[in-house]
């Protein structure tokens, strides 16, 4: 008997036991946005949902509804192995929960297979998600590494997260670096995708005390931190790590690993060709297709990110900020981590020159 659960219904199921949740809608739609944590088992492929929905349109809902059930009838077989190789209860769910989830679930009733239908689809979740994240409450102060480009910010979240701290790493949230180049060699996530998963972050860390995140700006790629975050972001407590320029330089190329992909970098880099000086901006180009890029990325720190960056800090209230000086990124780690574990950096009376004069 196929049973419809809710949306909070399933957030139970999830948080008692291991619970698998299967987005039956086409490849493209769930690469677009799905719920977080589940598997795509589509009933249709792009190219199957295309034909079948201009059908639809053109013929008749009759003739839309014979031909999908002929596509659906000549791979039941495969469809079915798919579920029985699961082992925790499941539930499905498609854009409505409307004909192609109570599709799957009949089936797999007929099989044997119990599955829950999710009760009005992903659009319920969507508008979930659209709606907690107007509440715009986020209670953990939130504590704000910057630096200067390749300053190894991710690395020290990541590293934070492995011991324990909380920690909410907007970039990879986003599926994108925050720089100009920063989607080469990674799938940036849509709005959707970004709401989705960052929810669940701030519902995670809703709890915590205080929150490490990054400096970032309003934008990460093609994402939009949401206002009330990213305001108590610039509210929040900042600590600035300080670098030398080798030591960035080796930092990007050790994430971004370019050799390989000079055209991918060199066509980036034309967005920004122009706010450079041409003799330098001609030297770097040149640099990049010659694979050069130690030389390359210096250039664009001294000449681009560097002096954009200066700007930026000189718009930000001191007072209360932290500064980091390091030779290294394990260097920078240890401080931070010093500074993690003193309780004087949640007391806003304590100057970043108080705690490192000590």
């Amino acid at each position: 008997m196929i049973r419809d659960i809710s949306l909070q219904d399933l957030f139970s199921a999830v948080e008692r036991e291991p619970h698998t949740i299967i987005d039956v809608r086409s490849p493209s739609e769930y690469s677009e946005a799905t719920i977080p944590g589940s598997i795509n088992i589509p009933v249709f492929t792009d190219e199957e949902r295309a034909e079948i929905g201009t059908l639809y349109k053109q013929v008749s809902k009759e003739a839309a509804n014979e031909r999908g059930l002929e596509i659906f009838s000549a791979k039941l077989p495969a469809f079915i192995r798919q579920f029985k190789k699961i082992n925790t209860p499941m539930t499905v769910f498609c854009w409505r929960g409307g004909m192609r989830s109570k599709t799957a679930a009949t089936v797999l009733d007929l099989m044997g297979i119990q599955a829950n239908r999710l009760s009005g689809g992903i659009r319920t979740y969507r508008q979930w998600v659209v709606k907690e994240l107007e509440k715009e409450s986020f209670s953990p102060k939130l504590i704000v590494l910057n630096g200067y480009t390749g300053s190894g910010k991710t690395v020290l979240l990541n590293r934070l997260a492995d011991e324990g701290f909380p920690v909410i790493n907007l970039e990879q949230l986003a599926g994108h670096r925050g720089s100009i180049f920063g989607h080469i060699g990674l799938e940036p996530n849509n709005q959707k995708k970004f709401d989705s998963l960052l929810i669940h972050e701030l519902q995670k860390m809703k709890d915590e005390p205080y929150v490490y995140l990054e400096g970032e700006s309003k934008r990460i790629g093609k994402v939009l931190i949401p206002s009330f975050l990213f305001d108590k972001k610039e509210n929040g407590i900042h600590v600035f790590i300080h670098l030398p320029m080798e030591q960035r330089v080796k930092n990007i190329l050790a994430d971004y690993n370019p050799w390989g992909a000079e055209v991918k970098f060199i066509e980036a880099f034309k967005l920004i060709k122009r706010r450079i000086h041409m003799p330098i901006a001609k030297e770097i180009e040149v640099r990049i297709g010659e694979g050069k890029f130690e030389e390359a990325v210096a250039l664009l720190l001294e000449y681009y990110y560097d002096p954009r960056y200066a700007y930026s800090t000189t718009k930000h209230p001191h007072e209360n900020d932290f500064v980091i000086y390091a030779d290294s990124a394990d260097d920078a780690f240890e401080q931070i981590l010093n500074l993690s574990l003193s309780s004087r950096i949640m007391n806003s009376n304590v100057k970043a020159v108080d705690y490192f004069s000590e």
